[in-house]
């Protein structure tokens, strides 16, 4: 049976800047993304997505055939009950949480605005309450408990890697796995409060001090005497120091150097300049307001700590201070003194002085030399993809007719 993950076309809109670039199922959020828990648990050889037209060169539908195809939720987070209510539905079966979609049987030809148009009459609810990410801080929020259950998924029936270093420092070592190809140099791991994972090929550097949950995926490093301070997630080949908790950097970014980011999202082919530092708490503890591409305002996240949410391909320079609960888009370049607005527009050149347009060649030929250091080519895919984007969000770029919305606040992080 074919398997296929969805947007969700009423969260979809709410999970952007990140869904600009990807579907929903290819967020991390753990130690896997959406997708790859699905499929460790389904065991399935490919993974499909039914997502927006200009991404599916990129995440591939799965051809159609006759037969039944199994859709699946991708803001949905598995567990071995749900994964197993999923794989036992019938033809023509949905199963439903409350009034969300969690998967579908149905012919291998439906499409998805056919299926919602058509409703569910043969509706199977849930067993127990299921994890959804339906807003962009939903990420790190769930991260500890995602790392937690990925860690037991990917580690159950298998045997750890030694640390193979004497001058490391280890606690609660039955909660570290590593895999193969992993270097430790005189650093301290301490697993008492959560697992820590450490991925194929990557690499843990003199002085640097890990708490769990961490998760750190394949070929990625944490900088001599960084501080990762729990519920963590550094993905693929990424370059982290200073000080991190509670965030996730998608993959393919940096942040190498000192500074704070806390409580915060940080997209693919992202760097975060020296001594950037993000504020995660409001100075008179309120809940944190942030803005929302899918109304177009600035939402209450009911959170007292939020800090950065930044899209794929975006860049601030040393010493940029970013306020409580910013959202950057994709493809901004952000620098100069002071607080930038928490609103940044994709495709967004400037700072706190005031922006202009980045514009597409230029966004291609900083793209291409970032992707050649990981041996990726920026493609005629890659290019489609943003150029989409760069139309989809121009509304959002008014600075030349009106001033850029912003939430008034003074923040500090603490």
């Amino acid at each position: 049976m074919t398997v296929l993950f969805f947007d969700d076309p009423a969260i979809r809109p709410h999970l952007l800047p990140f869904t600009f670039t990807r579907p929903v199922a290819a967020l991390r959020c753990g130690i896997l993304t959406v997708a790859e828990k699905w499929q460790h648990r389904l065991k399935l050889e490919e993974i499909y997505y039914l997502t927006e037209a200009y991404l599916q060169a990129k995440f591939p539908a799965a051809p159609v055939t006759d037969g039944q195809a199994l859709l699946i939720n991708g803001a949905v987070c598995p567990d071995d009950v749900l994964a197993k209510q999923v794989q036992n539905l019938q033809p023509g079966q949905a199963l439903m949480c409350d009034d969300t979609l969690v998967a579908a049987c149905v012919e291998n030809s439906t499409s998805l605005t056919e299926l919602y148009e058509k409703g569910f009459p043969n509706v199977v609810n849930v067993l127990e309450p299921v994890t959804v990410l339906r807003h962009p801080w939903h990420l790190f929020l769930r991260n500890g408990s995602e790392i937690r259950r990925d860690f037991a998924l990917l580690t159950e029936g298998r045997e750890s890697q030694p640390v193979g270093d004497a001058h490391t420092i280890v606690y609660g070592a039955e909660n570290i796995f590593i895999e193969e190809g992993v270097k430790i140099r005189a650093a301290i791991l301490n697993a008492e409060n959560g697992p820590i994972y450490l991925g194929k090929s990557s690499q843990v550097h003199e002085g640097a001090i890990i708490s769990g949950p961490m998760a750190l995926c394949e070929g990625s490093h944490i900088n001599p005497g960084a501080k990762m301070r729990g519920d963590n997630t550094v993905g693929p080949h990424c370059k982290v120091g200073g000080e991190v908790g509670n965030s996730i950097l998608l993959g393919y970014s940096n942040k190498g150097h000192d500074g704070y980011l806390g409580n915060s999202v940080i997209g693919e082919w992202c760097n975060l300049g020296a001594d950037t530092n993000t504020s995660n708490l409001k100075n008179n503890y309120a809940p944190v307001k942030i803005w929302s591409h899918a109304v177009g305002r600035f939402v209450n996240t009911g959170q007292q700590f939020c800090g950065l949410m930044m899209g794929d391909h975006s860049k601030c320079g040393i010493n940029t201070m970013f306020n409580t609960g910013t959202v950057v888009g994709v493809a901004a370049n952000i620098f100069g003194a002071g607080f930038p607005r928490t609103f940044i527009p994709s495709f967004s050149w400037g700072g706190p002085a005031g922006f202009e347009t980045f514009k597409l060649p230029k966004v291609a030929e900083v793209a291409e030399r970032v992707m050649a250091r990981r041996q990726l080519p920026y493609d005629a895919v890659e290019q489609g993809i943003m150029l989409e984007v760069y139309g989809a969000t121009a509304k959002d770029r008014v600075w030349e007719r009106a001033v850029l919305p912003t939430e008034p606040q003074t923040n500090v992080e603490l």
